[in-house]
């Protein structure tokens, strides 16, 4: 009798300890946080990229693609813009880098910085999660004379609802 009344106070009290588990509650839309931009440099000297940290919550955890997501709307979910400091007024820049056809032929494709956050959603009930995503970009633009950029950053989840927009504070990349 002793051992089933020890047995029953031990489920009751882990019972009582299980319910008292806090969940974080977060908005079913993605929300993003600026934290940091630290610029990598080559040997020579010259920065040549740099890490983008962001931290992130989402409520309902269905944040990052799968393998198969390839196709629009689900080939990125991470939205970089560039920006140079042009005559003292940020301005988005798009890159543009050659493709060879052949020895005459060459065409400009435009590049991103876009990218793709894998899937992140949490096993069990709770699919509120949290966390900080580091991006590496290339900073220096070898087309342009100007050395002050910046980065806009968006994310979107799996429902294609919008992040908030963050910014970087403006980056002076040494070229030479």
């Amino acid at each position: 009798m002793k051992r089933y009344r020890s047995l029953i106070i031990l489920l009751l009290l882990f019972a009582l300890l299980w319910s008292c588990k806090k969940y974080e509650d977060y908005p079913d839309e993605p929300r993003i946080e600026f934290l940091d931009f630290v610029l990598l440099r080559d040997d020579q000297g010259i920065d040549q990229r740099g890490v983008l940290t962001f931290g992130f919550t989402d409520g309902d955890g269905n944040l990052g693609l799968f393998d198969s997501d390839t196709l629009p709307p689900f080939d990125y979910n991470l939205f970089i813009r560039y920006f140079e400091k042009q005559n003292g007024t940020f301005r988005e820049v798009f890159l543009v880098t050659p493709v060879y056809l052949n020895d005459t032929t060459v065409i400009y494709d435009t590049a991103t910085f876009n990218g793709r956050i894998p899937n992140l959603t949490p096993a069990g009930k709770n699919k509120a999660i949290s966390g900080e995503i580091r991006d590496t970009l290339f900073v220096n633009n070898p087309l342009s004379r100007f050395d002050t950029i910046m980065f806009e950053v968006y994310i979107k989840d799996r429902d294609l609802n919008a992040s908030n927009t963050i910014q970087t504070p403006p980056i002076v990349v040494k070229k030479r």
